[in-house]
């Protein structure tokens, strides 16, 4: 009898070679798509770096955006980032500190950095703006918890700044994302947001730590009162939260807990 070829042949080993190629292309597939945002790489100079990794960037990319919104290509070296940023080095070599040289907090660097995303509100899956004031639906009420509305609002420093006029809601997620704020002189005039995360409803009062009564006029607003868009909202939270640390030089100092 003529022995057959896969008699002689280990078909248990083939599959396991199998299986260990198809699993290293797979991880090099993936570590490609994951090098699609943040690449490439820069030093502290804004140059590119020179190692930027074992894997090589992956081929362009081009999606097409939902609702009529354009198309969007990546990697994001395509897409930079910020240029304008007010930080100097605090030493010649790279991985040292930067430290701002202007007003951190209006300029956007450190705790108050913003992304440059694109100007335009998040949409829900019908094309609707996400988030919206609950003035400007009827779809919503508040069933449980303390209504915000009509209460002072208090400042880190103590100084009550203005009150608030209403909230702002997440309409898929079912979720309070901002309280609006009316200001009131000499704080500052027209109407800001502060995000749901930084602010404390009290039984009399809703306190913003993060900031004082004199930086509330400086809280970036939002052009629509009926929409936020993706880069106000950045700017927003970015403000509230390099408070934290710039609203006083008491607060760059070590803290004890």
């Amino acid at each position: 009898m003529t022995a057959t070829f896969f008699g002689e042949f280990d078909l248990a080993s083939l599959s396991l070679w199998l299986f260990w190629g198809f699993f290293a292309l797979l991880i090099f597939y993936i570590q490609r798509e994951n090098m699609r945002e943040g690449y490439p790489l820069e030093d502290d100079d804004g140059k590119p770096s020179a190692n930027q990794g074992l894997f090589p960037l992956p081929d362009d990319k081009t999606f097409r955006l939902p609702h009529g919104r354009g198309e969007l290509t990546v990697p994001s070296g395509q897409n930079p980032d910020r240029t304008d940023l007010a930080l100097e080095k605090t030493a010649a070599g790279n991985g040292f500190p930067f430290q701002p040289t202007g007003d951190p907090m209006v300029d956007g660097v450190g705790p108050a950095s913003w992304a440059p995303r694109r100007d335009v509100p998040e949409l829900d899956g019908h094309g609707h703006p996400k988030i919206v004031p609950m003035a400007a639906t009827e779809h919503f009420v508040v069933a449980a918890g303390r209504d915000p509305r009509g209460l002072p609002v208090q400042a880190g420093d103590g100084e009550v700044v203005g009150t608030i006029s209403d909230m702002w809601i997440d309409e898929p997620e079912q979720l309070v994302r901002y309280l609006e704020i009316e200001l009131a002189t000499p704080w500052g005039e027209g109407k800001r947001l502060v995000p749901i995360t930084f602010a404390r409803i009290k039984s009399e009062r809703v306190r913003i730590r993060s900031i004082f009564g004199k930086h509330f006029a400086g809280v970036p607003q939002h052009a629509s009162p009926r929409q936020v868009t993706l880069l106000e909202e950045d700017k927003i939270a970015g403000y509230y939260a390099g408070g934290t640390l710039y609203a006083s030089d008491a607060r760059l100092e070590p803290q004890l807990g």
